[in-house]
């Protein structure tokens, strides 16, 4: 008789053969920053959850870095949209004087730069738009002129999340051609068109204004379709790749990891962390449990980078533990 029940006798006994371990150093948070002052706006769907101003940002910088978090993810709000999604690449933009700001005061943060159009554009939608057809090849400039000047504000990593064809060589070759040959890319590469975004729509004020995302965003039906994108960014210069959502993606990030050599991000996305802070809430689950359960899948699966807005939550448990 094999008897594997030796190895779990205790807790001691199970931390020494436990084969996969979350790390704070792998977490990334989201943050939100919005136009105005003195502004801490709570999200109704995402408890916990805020947008700051930039003068409001240090309190919340300062729980990430108390909490031990190396990494952020900003998105930024504009207060003004057009068609064409000027804020997004302007030099003094809400999201570009939120990272001069960060790097100025926290320089060993390490800044990913959101890179779409859909919080600037007035229509809501990841590119420009033409007789109600979103445009691949016309939005390409526009997304390698935002990255640049996110690069030049301080951003560490450039993460377009757009899903149009050919963005990533578009962007590397721009960040190149401006001496940011240093700066990573990380690329949503597999970008669900998913249900699980509707609480940061709300936060990021995102939503299309008409119609879907479904001729860009990727059919949540398809697996392999994956590795074909995945394979597309890094021939055109990613350096990280990202599947999104990530608890409904598992096979995917799977694939992609043992696929391809290059470091794997998953994102857990709002809908996820909404899902989890509700049923806690009404009494229904041990939200600790639950989410460290969850994460710890989302690394067992291959991923290597966790983006989560349970990270601070995260954070704190995991330093506990080692006290």
């Amino acid at each position: 008789m094999k008897r594997l029940r030796k190895l779990r006798t205790n807790e001691t006994m199970r931390k020494l053969v436990r084969e996969t371990k979350l790390q704070i150093s792998e977490l990334v948070y989201p943050i939100f920053v919005i136009e105005g002052e003195n502004i801490k706006n709570p999200i109704p769907s995402m408890p916990g959850i805020h947008q700051y101003s930039i003068d409001r940002l240090e309190e919340e910088l300062e729980r990430i870095t108390e909490r031990g978090i190396g990494s952020i993810l900003i998105f930024g709000i504009p207060e003004h949209k057009d068609e064409v999604g000027s804020g997004a690449y302007q030099e003094d933009g809400i999201t570009q004087r939120a990272i001069r700001f960060i790097k100025e005061n926290y320089p060993k943060l390490l800044v990913i730069a959101d890179v779409c159009l859909c919080e600037y554009t007035s229509h809501g939608h990841c590119g420009l738009v033409r007789n109600g057809k979103i445009l691949n090849d016309e939005t390409l400039p526009l997304l390698a002129q935002a990255s640049v000047s996110l690069a030049r504000a301080g951003a560490d990593i450039i993460a377009p999340s757009d899903m149009m064809d050919g963005r990533i060589q578009a962007i590397r070759e721009a960040l190149d051609a401006n001496g940011f040959i240093d700066i990573v890319i990380m690329a949503y590469s597999a970008k669900y068109s998913s249900a699980y975004y509707s609480p940061f729509r709300e936060a990021a004020h995102s939503a299309p204004g008409f119609g879907d995302r479904k001729t860009y965003q990727m059919d949540y039906a398809n697996g392999r379709e994956a590795i074909l994108e995945v394979e597309a960014d890094l021939e055109e210069g990613a350096d990280m790749v990202m599947v999104k959502p990530a608890l409904a993606y598992l096979d995917v990030i799977k694939e992609v990891s043992q696929t391809f050599d290059s470091p794997v991000a998953a994102y857990n996305v709002s809908g996820e962390y909404s899902m989890v802070k509700a049923a806690a809430a009404n009494g229904w689950i041990d939200e600790k449990k639950i989410v460290l359960e969850n994460l710890t899948a989302i690394k067992r699966a291959g991923a290597r980078i966790i983006i989560t807005y349970h990270a601070l939550d995260v954070a704190g448990w995991l330093k506990e533990e080692e006290l």
